[in-house]
């Protein structure tokens, strides 16, 4: 009985080495610093789970760091102490600043390559991955989260003002006068929009076919120069901030700060994200319409076709190459159609692949889903021109501070809408020369 026991023993303490010996069963832990909060951090983190639960060697280990320029300053610092996650967030603007960190970043497409994952940009959409590649068409980060603007409706308000709720307003001009007539049946505000300048300027110049800057809007170059403040647009800014003097439209302030409003029932008419579809779904008390980002009729060749916005996943250099290895699994599983087809369906976000747009399609939801498909619809709407390919600008996330900055002077009356715009030009080209004064190899 007592060798039987020590037999047991002995056992039981070779197959214990045997376990902590094995990297089988070592977990591999990644982190992945994000930006998202409320339902969109809901559904990155069953993103995550979803991946962990799929296999055993890694576990995506999400972590909210505050809005995207919070989550790029904190990682920037983190890289000074070598702490940084291997995986990062980084808005669409900051795509110029990311390209310089060249000591900082590992291309995506070279890590995808040295870890034999399967990474084709051709299956991606062409809206998408012009804008995240290099000029040999590499891809350096990973398209996650894409966003253009739309347009979102009450259709309760709009019934109540004597409008059809069926009808969204297609021009500005029909826009000014659903505002109007909001306004008149008792509504707080006819129309407001969020990201001031994401909306009415950057995505403005592409459905115009218009140029924010020259070098075919900085992909050309880091000499590009800002020339946004053109007649159309000092229009659409003056017109803007006339309706702001009695409400008809109703700046409501930088970011997403105009979303709540839209949700409260305060605004019948709201221009914001595609991505904020799921939030407006969840705390909206009232029937939702969608429509296309307005244009003014008179321009030639409107309406062209939006840019994206929203971010890419970078990946950090300095990390143990087994977290790379992870990093690499983890891009493939959010390329399979049917993990990009369920984060478009669950977000508002663009389907990326074209294959998660046709499964989309082919499970009916754009069917079950009335207004789901126009982001695709309006961002591939007609083949992209140098004007409304996207941007390539250094220090943008500064560059559209300072034109939000301009805005508010503009709605607020203290300037008119062309000296506002002639300022933001100028304090812009002086961001962008101070950027390639400190990138001079590229």
């Amino acid at each position: 009985m007592v060798n039987s026991a020590l037999r047991f023993l002995q056992l039981a303490a070779i197959a214990a080495a045997v376990t902590l010996a094995s990297p089988a069963w070592a977990v591999t832990e990644i982190l992945w610093w994000h930006a998202m909060s409320g339902e969109l951090g809901k559904q990155l983190e069953k993103l995550a789970a979803d991946f962990n639960a799929s296999q055993s060697e890694y576990r995506i280990m999400p972590s909210y760091k505050g809005n995207y320029t919070e989550t790029v300053t904190a990682s920037i610092f983190a890289f000074r102490s070598r702490s940084q996650p291997a995986i990062v967030q980084v808005n669409e603007i900051a795509t110029a600043t990311m390209m310089a960190a060249k000591g900082a970043i590992y291309p995506v497409f070279e890590l995808m390559r040295n870890e034999a994952e399967t990474f084709s940009p051709a299956a991606y959409l062409p809206a998408v991955t012009g804008h995240y590649a290099d000029v040999a068409g590499n891809m350096l980060s990973f398209p996650f989260n894409a966003s253009t603007p739309i347009l979102y409706y009450n259709k309760d308000l709009f019934r109540a003002a004597g409008l059809d709720p069926e009808a969204a307003p297609k021009t500005w001009p029909e826009v000014g006068a659903a505002a109007k007539r909001l306004r008149a049946s008792g509504a707080v505000c006819g129309l407001t929009t969020s990201w001031p300048s994401w909306i009415n300027v950057e995505n403005f110049s592409a459905f115009h076919n218009l140029p924010i800057a020259t070098r075919a809007n900085g992909f050309g170059g880091l000499d590009a120069e800002l020339n946004f403040n053109n007649p159309v647009m000092v229009r659409h800014i003056a017109q803007l901030a006339e309706w702001q003097t009695t409400k008809v439209f109703d700046y409501s302030g930088r970011a997403q700060t105009a979303e709540p409003r839209f949700q409260k029932g305060e605004c019948g008419i709201f221009i914001g994200s595609s991505a904020t579809r799921a939030d407006i779904k969840a705390n909206s008390k009232f029937e939702v319409g969608y429509g296309m980002l307005p244009y003014w009729p008179d321009v030639a060749g409107a309406p062209q076709n939006t840019i994206i916005g929203g971010a890419t996943l970078w990946v950090l250099r300095d990390r143990p190459h087994a977290e790379y290895k992870g990093v690499a699994k983890f891009f493939g599983f959010l390329s399979r159609p049917e993990v990009q087809a369920a984060w478009h369906q669950n977000t508002g976000y663009l389907p990326v692949t074209r294959a998660a747009f046709d499964l989309t399609r082919a499970q009916g939801f754009y069917d079950r889903n009335p207004g789901a498909a126009i982001s695709i619809e309006q961002i591939t709407r007609k083949a992209p021109t140098e004007n409304s390919r996207g941007l390539r600008l250094g220090s943008f996330v500064l560059i559209r501070d300072a034109i939000d900055d301009e805005l508010e002077q503009a709605f607020a009356g203290k300037k008119t809408a062309q000296g506002a715009l002639d300022s933001a030009v100028l304090r812009g080209n002086r961001l962008l020369r101070q950027f390639e004064r400190a990138n001079p190899d590229r």
